[in-house]
């Protein structure tokens, strides 16, 4: 195995899927007069297109893990084009490492087989599971954040301000076009990454501070809890997809939470699904139940499933008969992101 090139370990790029041209309703319709996981994700898609179809319901997208460099990538994309997606809180990995990584024109590549990570060490190449990441091409990533912040106004920014610049540098920069970020940029989706130096951004950005004393740009996570819980209470009714737990599902949960301590009383998230393969016997906040939730007064337990599977093989077939189902063929677009235009 010390013999491979780095060429032969990265030759093998990952495809994402297309849920426009795999229609799952057969297969989702099958599953749902099945048992065990088959019909939770059955009633979890059922749950999603009714919040789709709800006209008083906004959706927000939740995003932990790695399934955007595994392959969802444009399953993402597509549920914010065809305005199934009205807002994204998500960890950096997913928004920065993944999704602005392929806007530059890089890939992430398909392990061909079993390699040794020192191996993968001495060719400069990170691995996500079975997926490789080249770590020369994941520094220009560090390198490009730090350019962009370099060209901004010197104040505290919310997350969701600076992925909007982001998005708003891809409009001319982007080698691949159509990220989710240049997506949600020209829809006005806000994408919120509450612990967003927790990936590549951060890495540029402490560069950018370092060489800035007393003069340069930072991230206030506590303005990105302000504008989330400020899109929760213009929202009223809300649905939840959830693509693992972390702290983006906690973030989005506790808006109803924030809204209360403001004096505004909230409603719970009406519609929730959680695709998830913690255990639940750990106790931790990625494994607690969406019924757990509710003794929080985070979320109702009329229409929520959890359903205990890796994302990458159920959340494009929850997609897909989503999108073809047409549910989101007359919804009104939100565009939160205007909220917060000065």
């Amino acid at each position: 195995m010390s013999a491979n090139t780095k060429a032969e370990l990265l030759s093998h790029p990952v495809e994402h899927i297309d849920i426009t041209k795999i229609d799952a309703r057969p297969i989702i319709e099958a599953m749902g007069k099945m048992s065990f996981s088959s019909r939770d994700l059955a009633r979890a898609t059922d749950i999603f297109k009714q919040a789709v179809s709800d006209p008083e319901c906004s959706v927000i997208l939740t995003l932990a893990g790695s399934t955007s460099a595994g392959g969802c990538m444009d399953v993402y994309r597509d549920l914010v084009r065809y305005g199934m997606v009205d807002a994204i809180v998500s960890t950096g990995a997913s928004i920065i490492d993944m999704d602005f990584l392929e806007a530059l024109g890089f890939r992430h590549y398909q392990a061909a087989g079993e390699v040794d990570d020192n191996v993968l060490r001495s060719h400069y190449i990170d691995r996500i599971y079975d997926t490789y990441i080249d770590e020369e091409e994941l520094q220009a990533v560090d390198h490009t954040i730090y350019d962009i912040a370099n060209s901004l106004e010197r104040r505290p920014y919310s997350s969701r301000e600076f992925i909007h610049e982001i998005g708003r540098w891809l409009k001319t920069h982007a080698v691949k076009k159509d990220s989710l970020i240049e997506t949600c940029f020209d829809h006005d989706v806000p994408i919120f990454v509450p612990a967003f130096a927790d990936c590549s951004a951060g890495f540029g950005l402490v560069k950018h501070q370092v060489e800035n004393p007393g003069n340069y740009l930072s991230i206030d996570a506590v303005a990105d809890f302000r504008e989330l819980t400020d899109i929760k209470i213009k929202a009223g009714s809300t649905g939840l997809l959830m693509v693992g737990g972390g702290v983006p599902k906690n973030f989005v949960q506790d808006t109803v939470v924030c809204a209360e301590i403001l004096g505004v009383e909230a409603e719970m998230h009406k519609y929730a699904v959680q695709i998830t393969v913690a255990d639940v016997r750990d106790g931790a906040c990625s494994s607690s139940t969406l019924k757990e939730a509710a003794s929080w007064g985070k979320v109702q337990t009329t229409l929520e499933q959890m359903v205990f599977a890796e994302a990458s093989t159920v959340i494009p077939l929850l997609a897909s008969d989503a999108y073809h189902s047409e549910v989101w063929k007359d919804r009104p677009r939100r565009e939160f992101a205007k909220m917060f235009e000065q």
